[in-house]
């Protein structure tokens, strides 16, 4: 299984043969200016919600590779009237297997709003199971009491988790939540695309080493092996 960060909350998973793209915001992210998004290939388009800088080249990407967009039932009434074919609307609580395994849809603690302001429907969080090994992507959240649930539905390899608080969780809370769900290895995003989320990146790690965890930050087009 490999990891592709591509800034802000946007990353790439390769499982099962298939790539599943994450909250694309590169475009306009000035910190991902060497990133070309159609260089980007995709067979799954998987958005939390509806905040720009989550969805803001996902009808473009959608467009080029006809990639299968899995997102909130509003955000694809949205998507298609630009043109997006290819969907798994869903809501939380919901399961859908597919050739990549299955995904989940859980709890997120946020707010949600698509770019021209109209309704954004709940944000969302995602549990992979494929057999290349579990993981689970938040989204934008809180620290919420529902991520003791995680554990229920799989066993994770690894977990994504917004760690530059004001807008979602900060260090303590990400820690915590790695506890919740039972995940020592950490990829932290959401951080440094703001002057409100920017962090300390070596006092970060060792916060998450000092509590028995892994917390990985990656340079933006930096692929890993997980």
């Amino acid at each position: 299984m490999k990891l592709t960060y591509y800034g802000h909350a946007c990353f790439l998973v390769e499982c099962n043969g298939k790539r599943i793209l994450f909250d694309p915001f590169i475009t306009p992210n000035e910190l991902a200016k060497d990133i070309r998004i159609e260089d980007i290939a995709c067979d799954y388009i998987a958005i939390s919600h509806g905040h720009a800088d989550h969805i803001a080249d996902a009808v473009a990407i959608a467009t080029r590779t006809q990639a299968t967009v899995i997102c909130a039932f509003e955000i694809y009434e949205w998507m298609s009237k630009q043109g997006v074919a290819n969907f798994r609307p869903m809501n939380t609580g919901g399961k859908w297997s597919s050739d990549f395994g299955s995904v989940k849809c859980v709890v997120a603690q946020h707010s949600s709003c698509l770019p021209d302001g109209t309704y954004g429907a709940n944000p969302m969080g995602f549990v992979f199971n494929t057999a290349e090994g579990d993981f689970y992507y938040s989204g934008d959240t809180a620290l919420t009491m529902d991520m003791q649930l995680i554990p229920r539905w799989a066993k994770l390899k690894f977990a994504v988790l917004p760690i530059g608080d004001n807008f979602t969780m900060g260090i303590e809370d990400a820690i915590a939540a790695a506890d919740f769900i039972q995940c020592d290895k950490i990829i932290g995003v959401h951080y440094d695309t703001f002057g409100y989320i920017v962090i300390d990146h070596e006092a970060a790690k060792q916060q998450f080493a000092a509590a028995g965890k892994e917390l990985i930050l990656l340079n933006i087009g930096e692929t890993i092996e997980l």
